[in-house]
């Protein structure tokens, strides 16, 4: 593909064009948080039902963005991005229209399947598009931003839709967005396809798939079924027997799902923990807030999206200044100033009660948006930095993965240590989930330590290495760096 015939004003366009799809989908990711208790009670909503409702999105799009990635390559880029974009606003169309819990989580599942094919295929466009090194960075800076952002504005925006209209118009919002998209799309993508296609790896999709699910499936029904219960040990054993299964067989296959090799680069393997790490965070927070603000504190939908406004607002002004921090100076910055920020949130949020100052509840909240936006740059360029440019959809994927399996895990722990607390008016929330906030402090410090760590001269050189293992012999190495 001749991208560089391609003009300035195209490219942003196209850049532009892909933020839209990463806006619904990342979006999507937390503004059925505000939804919940509306839900609960129209659906009558068990706290299982409402983690799944949460977790079958997440779970489903960790599941499926390498497969979605591997497919664009095979079958074209802007296909599987026009497609995408229609079964997410089908999926959109049909929880709008549930009548029950159950059919909410199916059409939660439909909807996840049309954002698997958003994000991967879209960060591939992109990579392909911006090809020079200093507007690669911006737009990676641009779009790793737009994650923050969209994930910080979907409470914000859902109490407001709730409020005016109903819990129904959090999904109303997509199809607009997705047509704009679609349109867009059609006149200013390119169709391109990876000169190099992987060869499928149904074996290793499915053992990742097997871990996962039965991973978050554990700790959702543990609660309910005992977690000495056979049941419960045999639905970790899966898991268990998943994870250890698609180490072995990754490691063989010569054209596998995750190719292991990533993660010799430690910048690479750092960046997905601290996804894993940073999302979960985000994912309990926001999950355990959000009841805490309407069942505990008894704020409207609406108050509760403008308690979260401080989160927005520090993630609006921090996101791109991490992205240019992170441009200039490395990752190292970022990371640390997160994972530090974090960690003062998590602590003061142990400190809540039924009555706490709301002047305390915005400092905590910004204090934790300013964490989070800092976060997302670094965790994006860490991924692809290094990585042959024809890898770098492949790395940039991962840690999409991650970032929704953090989501997953947060939301699921949070169930697993408040239990029936979850949806308590009284004190028994705020003392059920203070263990949660104590584990939160310790998964910010990681991050910091990570952050050190995979910015050290050893962890640099590791990059190096780990694209030389990508590149034939006959070819000149291409690398993303950023």
């Amino acid at each position: 593909m001749e991208t560089e015939t391609y003009s300035a004003r195209r490219k942003w366009i196209i850049l532009c064009t892909c933020c839209l799809s990463l806006l619904i989908v990342s979006m999507d990711a937390t503004i059925v948080n505000v939804a919940l208790p509306a839900i609960r009670r129209d659906l009558d909503a068990s706290v299982s039902g409402l983690q799944w409702v949460i977790d079958i999105y997440t779970l489903v799009l960790a599941s499926l963005l390498l497969l979605s990635g591997a497919m664009a390559d095979r079958l074209g880029r802007r296909r599987i991005f026009q497609i995408g974009l229609v079964v997410f606003a089908l999926g959109s169309l049909l929880c709008s229209l549930s009548t029950s819990v159950e059919m909410l989580i199916a059409a939660r599942f439909v909807q996840a399947i049309g954002g698997s094919m958003l994000n991967p295929v879209a960060m591939s466009i992109i990579t392909q598009v911006f090809t020079g090194r200093a507007e690669r960075a911006r737009a990676i800076g641009v779009w790793g931003a737009v994650v923050g952002i969209s994930m910080a504005l979907g409470p914000m925006v859902g109490g407001v839709l709730i409020d005016l209209l109903d819990w129904k118009a959090v999904f109303w919002i997509n199809l607009p967005i997705c047509a704009a998209a679609i349109i867009l799309a059609a006149i200013f993508v390119p169709e391109s396809k990876s000169a190099t296609v992987r060869k499928l790896d149904p074996l290793g999709q499915g053992l990742g798939i097997l871990f996962m699910a039965s991973l978050i499936s554990g700790l959702i029904e543990g609660p309910n079924l005992g977690w000495g219960d056979p049941r419960t040990l045999g639905i970790f054993a899966l898991a268990l027997i998943g994870l250890v299964g698609f180490i072995r067989h990754e490691g063989r296959h010569a054209s596998p799902f995750i190719d292991l090799r990533f993660f010799r680069s430690v910048p690479f393997a750092t960046a997905t923990v601290i996804g894993i790490v940073a999302f979960s965070a985000y994912g309990g927070f926001l999950f355990l807030m959000s009841n805490y603000l309407q069942n505990v504190r008894g704020y409207s939908a609406v108050h509760t999206g403008l308690i979260y406004l401080p989160i927005a607002i520090g993630t609006l002004i921090f996101s791109p200044i991490s992205g240019r921090l992170v441009g200039r100076y490395g990752t190292r910055p970022s990371l640390i100033a997160s994972g530090l920020l974090l960690a003062v949130a998590s602590v003061l949020l142990t400190t809540f009660t039924p009555t706490t100052p709301v002047w305390l509840l915005i400092i905590t909240f910004g204090l934790f948006g300013v964490g989070f936006g800092l976060v997302n740059a670094p965790i994006t360029t860490s991924a692809v930095s290094g990585m042959p440019r024809d890898r770098a959809g492949a790395a940039s994927a991962v840690a999409s993965t991650s970032r929704q399996l953090g989501v997953s895990l947060g939301v699921a722990i949070s169930g697993s240590i408040a239990g029936a607390a979850v949806t308590a008016s009284d004190g028994a929330f705020t003392d059920a989930v203070q263990p949660l906030w104590w584990i939160t402090t310790g998964l910010a410090l990681s991050i910091t330590a990570l952050g050190i760590i995979s910015t050290t001269a050893w962890a640099k050189s590791t990059v190096e290495k780990t694209a030389f293992l990508f590149v034939s012999p006959s070819e000149p190495k291409a690398p993303a760096h950023v």
